[in-house]
């Protein structure tokens, strides 16, 4: 989703071709570490580089200024990587000062303008901000111009196992698809799932309709006979309802657990106040 010109002059500067544009040398600059598109596409970078050969850099570079004359990108690794491959030697730039959150948050939203972050990638930024600089969902939905359950739900997509990620990376299935994984809560049927829907070659409508059938036919939990395990499940049961999200109530032969599932933290602070304690 695009944020839209008053969005992006905000955090870029008004006109900033024409305001303090220079050439600094391609060594000079390096890829920001906290860059959070981690793949590129290397069709639409060799096409970004014939067209740099045949007519420049229109667009320059937003950097942040390092020591010994070095230049962090904040905006254009793709501009760079071109320019790169194309054996150009300068490229334009034109230097803010950013705090290190204010970096990943320009960095974040120039991507998804471009609709250039797969929805791993993503979801990741977004955990980026709310690990590293405390922001909570409402923030980042501020900053970045999307809604907070938008936020939620791409979060929500980190809780998948590692193979359904790289699915999501390639593009072979969809966030639609995924969120469908989501809503079955047995991971071997997660991945049954996903096969059958990338076999069946299935829109995200017909992945859902599945998904649904799927967790109709789910095996139920053999019946537990022991009277102490059956009054934890109960015990588990209430902590979910009353904390409004999956609370697992277990033992062993010495000691027991409480688990409390929580996306990110918004979540966590609801909980945390819920149960009355403050951090």
């Amino acid at each position: 989703m695009a944020l839209g010109k008053k969005g992006r002059s905000a955090l870029f500067g008004e006109e900033i071709k024409s305001n303090g544009v220079f050439e600094v040398t391609l060594s000079q600059v390096e890829p920001n570490r906290s860059q959070p598109r981690k793949t590129f596409d290397n069709d639409k970078i060799s096409a970004l580089a014939d067209s740099i050969r045949q007519h420049g850099i229109i667009q320059p570079l937003v950097v942040t200024k390092l020591e010994n004359d070095r230049y962090s990108i904040v905006a254009g690794e793709r501009r760079w990587r071109a320019a790169k491959l194309a054996g150009i030697k300068k490229v334009p730039v034109v230097v803010r000062e950013y705090s290190p959150e204010t970096v990943m948050e320009v960095a974040l939203i120039e991507n998804l303008q471009r609709e250039d972050l797969n929805p791993i990638e993503e979801a990741l930024g977004y955990q980026s901000l709310l690990d590293e600089f405390d922001l909570t969902q409402e923030m980042i939905s501020e900053k970045i111009g999307k809604s907070r359950s938008a936020i939620a739900n791409s979060l929500r997509l980190l809780s998948l196992n590692e193979a359904i990620q790289k699915l999501l990376i390639s593009g072979e299935i969809t966030s639609g698809h995924a969120r469908a994984a989501l809503s079955i809560n047995d991971k071997q049927m997660q991945r049954a799932f996903i096969e059958r829907v990338i076999n069946d070659g299935m829109n995200v409508r017909q992945a859902e309709r599945l998904a649904k059938q799927m967790k109709k036919t789910t095996p139920k939990k053999k019946e537990k006979t022991d009277a102490y395990a059956l009054e934890l499940e109960a015990i588990g049961q209430k902590l979910s309802s009353g904390l409004g999200t999956k609370v697992i109530v277990s033992y062993g032969a010495k000691k027991g657990k409480i688990e409390i599932e929580y996306y990110g933290n918004d979540d966590l602070e609801r909980i945390l106040e819920q149960i009355g304690i403050s951090r």
